[in-house]
């Protein structure tokens, strides 16, 4: 301020300096007049600098599209008081514009976090501005490791060298295996927040799996029943024929005829079930359920069979808690197929056990929360070389004794992509002549997410 009433005194006092010289005014009044246009000019540039205060406040304001403000809400300038009009009047006509950036603004992110999609929007640097509710659900952790993708990579940098979409066909490997149809959009202009591209991510593993399914069912069952349908036909022709007067062949035949049909029909029956797991294996379930009481209900539905192979359950569930995550139906359909297991390949008047815990970190399991089901019984045990191959469709260590106690070669293998779905473990322990235990790990927890701001 003080070099601004330097300037502003600067003339008067020149001129001054001048009459004094040659003898227009007498000094005393040389002085005096010094004094009085110094203060003026002080008090002049304090109010210009006041004025100049006060509008650069409003400019700026007009700049960050902040509301404009009123003379109520600020001192009125003096000396630029027409200027202060004009910027008051234009604040008025640029404030209803602001607005509606700001509700256009907020509807644009309103719809790309509504959309049922993973969308990621990218800076011009690649790194990631913001997601989606959709694409913090499917991907969560994983999203960094997505957009690391090289297919994915190649197809961000062609874009923004060419400024046209892209697209690029992803298998992403973990937690479960998920074909992902990628597209990278250019925004040009911006948006708001800087994005300058936008990957939608839009999952196809379904679809490849109905038609990988299809494939695999034709196969499974034409291979599968081919040995069953064998022996049906040619107990048909022996019934026609050689025993069409033998009452007892004709009943014992009727008889092996009965368990085959069962035996089509179960195989029938978990070849679908394993199918419906396979489709939706790529999406976890988030419902809870009551492991405890579904345990329960379970082991009383196995006392027949347990009475009549004179076996004893031993149930040890204690650390359940109260809820857990996870489809009930799946779960009870992984202990209905272990605890099956245990019932024919355990030898009779043996034990089988049934136990929960809470997992211990730093050990075999995941270091997240969670509780491991096991389920062990007495029997022939299995060798080594044959556990990594037990959760495969249709593989039998004993291939007689499977198909003589009704087994189909497919329960580890529906086990496994249960486990799979609840993002869970599976591990197989056996000692020939010991027994077997097959413990599943299970998340408290549902997976975190990183800590990616909502649109």
């Amino acid at each position: 301020m003080l070099s601004l009433a330097v300037s502003i005194a600067a003339v008067p006092e020149i001129a001054l300096a001048i009459f004094l010289v040659i003898g227009w005014i007498k000094p005393l009044a040389a002085v005096i007049l010094a004094v009085v246009i110094g203060g003026v000019a002080g008090i002049v540039a304090s109010v210009v600098r006041r004025d100049e205060y006060v509008l650069s406040r409003v400019v700026r304001g007009l700049a960050a599209e902040e509301p404009a403000t009123t003379q109520a809400d600020r001192a009125a300038p003096i000396m630029m008081e027409n200027l202060g009009r004009e910027i008051d009047y234009l604040a008025r006509r640029i404030a209803p514009r602001a607005a509606l950036m700001e509700q256009l603004r907020r509807a644009d992110a309103q719809i790309l976090e509504g959309l049922p999609d993973p969308l990621i929007v990218l800076s011009e640097d690649r790194s990631v501005r913001r997601a989606n509710a959709a694409a913090r659900s499917a991907y969560g952790e994983d999203m960094a490791a997505v957009l690391r993708h090289p297919d994915l990579r190649r197809a961000i940098d062609r874009m923004f060298a060419s400024g046209v979409s892209q697209t690029a066909e992803l298998t992403l490997p973990v937690p479960v295996e998920r074909d992902v149809m990628t597209v990278v959009v250019p925004m040009d202009p911006p948006l708001s927040d800087g994005g300058r591209a936008i990957v939608v991510l839009s999952d196809r593993t379904r679809e490849r799996l109905v038609e990988r399914m299809r494939a695999d069912f034709v196969a499974n069952v034409s291979h599968e029943l081919r040995t069953p349908l064998t022996s049906l036909i040619g107990f048909v022709e022996t019934l026609r024929g050689p025993a069409a007067d033998d009452p007892p062949a004709q009943q014992r035949f009727l008889g092996i005829m009965a368990e085959q049909g069962a035996r089509m029909n179960r195989l029938i029956d978990d070849l679908l079930s394993l199918s419906r797991i396979e489709l939706n294996e790529h999406q976890p379930p988030s419902g809870t359920f009551d492991l405890r009481e579904l345990i329960v209900r379970l082991v009383a539905s196995f006392e027949p069979r347990l009475v009549q192979r004179r076996n004893r359950m031993d149930v040890r569930i204690d650390a359940t808690p109260a809820a857990v995550i996870g489809d009930a139906d799946q779960i009870a359909q992984v202990l209905q197929n272990l605890l099956d297991n245990a019932l024919k390949y355990g030898r009779e008047d043996g034990t089988i056990s049934l136990t929960t815990e809470l997992s211990q970190p730093n050990g075999r399991w995941s270091s997240r929360p969670g509780l491991v089901i096991g389920v062990s019984d007495q029997g022939a045990g299995i060798a080594r070389e044959h556990l990594p191959r037990l959760t495969e469709r249709f593989y039998r260590v004993d291939k007689g004794r499977s198909r003589s106690v009704g087994g189909t070669g497919l329960g580890l293998a529906i086990v496994k992509h249960i486990v799979n779905r609840h993002r869970g473990q599976m591990a197989i322990d056996s000692e020939v002549g010991v027994g077997t235990t097959i413990s599943v790990w299970l998340p408290l927890t549902p997976a975190g997410t990183p800590n990616q701001p909502p649109l």
